[in-house]
Formats: structure tokens, sequence, C-alpha cells
């Protein structure tokens, strides 16, 4: 049965610097198998057990993948739909159903190039984790895909 996990995290890239923490607030809470972290970080916290810690290097195959240079996008600059476009402004692109985050690379004067990469694709992570609660997932949870109740998602009754 799937489990629910709550946890603290640092967040550092291969040099040591901080990308991003949860000591600061509350624990992240995620159910196991729903895709809800990614997949080399789901695989360690499910072996761990509340109040356990941990620091381990997640590869960027199983974190966002490899930077895919053909997610580069060079764009006119008068078919932004914001002026002034600024260096790293992100925007929106595609579809209802199909869009992704683009981030502005680069401005020249006629051009904007944008980047629909992760901001972290390609990057080996460290986490410094330290779980705080471990508990069976609920069916209702299960059926739903995320987790209910608090820090989780509540249903109207």
């Amino acid at each position: 049965m799937p489990q629910v996990i709550s946890f603290h995290y640092t967040l550092t890239d291969k040099r040591g610097q901080l990308i991003d923490t949860s000591r600061n607030g509350k624990p992240l809470i995620f159910l196991e198998g729903a895709g809800q972290i990614i997949p080399g970080l789901e695989a360690i916290l499910i072996l761990l057990k509340t109040g356990d810690k941990k620091v381990t290097t997640v590869p960027y195959q199983e974190a966002y993948g490899p930077y895919d240079q053909s997610l580069i996008y060079k764009v006119e600059r008068s078919q932004m739909p914001a002026q002034p476009v600024k260096l790293g402004d992100l925007y929106q692109i595609g579809k209802e159903g199909s869009q992704r985050l683009v981030t502005v690379v680069e401005v020249t004067e006629s051009q904007v190039i944008l980047d629909a990469n992760h901001p972290l694709a390609g990057q080996d992570l460290t986490f410094d984790v330290e779980v705080m609660n471990v508990r069976l997932a609920t069916q209702q949870e299960i059926d739903h895909g995320h987790v209910h109740g608090a820090q989780g998602h509540d249903h109207e009754k």
C-alpha cells in the first residue's frame, strides 16, 4: 500500500550552492507513486522511516532529465506579449493542456531567446532530507491521487 511521507529538505547543486529549502516553513508532503516529486528522490524517501535523516545526490536522469537544446526557441521580439522583455522573464507558451513555462535567456534588438527546459535540467541535485512522518495512504487518497488532511487537499463534504 502506498505511503504518505512528509519531509524537510535542503537542495543544493554540485558546487554546494543552496537552491531551495523547506526548513523555514512546513515540510513537503506527497503520496508515493503519484508523481508529485522527482523519481530519484521518491525512491530514496520511500525506504526511510520517521525521524531518519539522509544526504543523497539524485542524478539528473532521475530528477529533471537532460538539458535539451531542441527546447531553445528564437522569437521575434515583436511577437512577445509584454514589453519590455527582460532576461529571466517567465512566459507560458502552447495551447491549453500542453502549456510549458519558458525563461527568457537572451534579448537582442530583434529577437528573444526562450528556454523551455526546467531550470534544473541536466543537473545532479543533492538533497539533505529529514523525514517528519510516514503513514499508509488512505484508499480515498489513492483513488484521488493526492494527500488529504493536514497539509494535503481537503474535499468539501
